[in-house]
């Protein structure tokens, strides 16, 4: 028997409202599929669907990942310049489908670092001494100006990382490696370059180092990597002191030598197959 009004405690009515409460639930709980024991108020999906979108962006798409592989193929030199692949030898020896490969094709064609010879072949172009004057004169306009772009705001932690990376070239050097170089030396001048927040100029400069570096390969072989140009230390130092003017002009000269290297390999390359390479 329910009391009047008049005579519930505060207490009472917390408790049939708790009653109701209570039934509310019984009656939900029992409109729902059947399932057993606690299983069945548990509602992980929430929790499941914000681990898998983590997942994916934290993932590299497949087109992407495909492009970057045969991208550094190119850039250091794995492909020989004017030498025929096939579409499928190239999707065979980086692992990948037809469909990413044609893509990451597509777009290593339209920058320059491609050329399509029909019946389903390709090839990385030969440079010419043309080529190599328009690149010298990129190269050396826009990587100098990066470089001081750089220094200006250069903390002792970017100076550090520059200083491992260049240790790892050193090691390069001494072993012979040459892919090992070629890898090294590329992560030094972008690891600074980077640090310009010139984003139009640093992807200009990319383009080139595209263009020119299976060349640079063909340096290495015919020289050694003992041989090869570095004027890493006194960028280093440069930094160091904190005068950016320095550190251009250091760059400057690293680039100048390195392109002299590819000229007069071309030189010799010319001279022995009586081409002048001028095309």
């Amino acid at each position: 028997m329910v009391p009047p009004l008049g005579c519930r405690s505060l207490s009472g009515f917390y408790l049939i409202k708790c009653c109701v409460s209570l039934q509310a639930s019984r009656e939900w709980v029992g409109k729902q599929p059947h399932r057993h024991g606690a299983s069945a108020l548990r509602t992980p999906v929430t929790k499941k669907k914000a681990t898998l979108v983590t997942t994916q962006e934290a993932k590299t798409p497949e087109h992407q990942a495909i492009y970057q592989r045969l991208r550094d193929l190119i850039l250091f030199g794995e492909v020989e310049p004017g030498q025929p692949v096939t579409i499928m030898g190239l999707a065979e020896r980086i692992g990948a489908g037809m469909t990413p490969i044609r893509e990451a094709i597509r777009r290593l064609t339209a920058e320059g670092a491609l050329t399509t010879l029909g019946n389903r072949r390709i090839c990385v172009p030969v440079l010419t001494e043309n080529h190599l004057e328009q690149i010298a004169y990129a190269r050396l306009s826009i990587e100098p100006e990066l470089a001081f772009r750089a220094a200006k705001i250069a903390d002792s932690r970017m100076i550090s990382e520059l200083r491992a990376i260049d240790s790892k070239l050193d090691e390069a050097i001494e072993k012979g490696h040459i892919r090992g170089y070629l890898e090294q030396n590329y992560r030094f001048h972008f690891h600074l370059y980077e640090r310009a927040g010139a984003e139009v100029l640093e992807t200009l400069a990319k383009g080139m180092w595209m263009r020119v570096g299976p060349s640079l390969r063909i340096v290495c072989g015919r020289y050694g990597t003992s041989n090869l140009p570095d004027q890493h230390g006194a960028t280093l130092d440069a930094l160091a002191a904190g005068d950016p003017h320095k550190v251009q002009a250091a760059m400057e000269q690293d680039i100048a030598q390195g392109l002299d290297q590819i000229r007069q390999s071309m030189i010799e390359s010319n001279s022995l197959d009586g081409s002048t390479g001028t095309d």
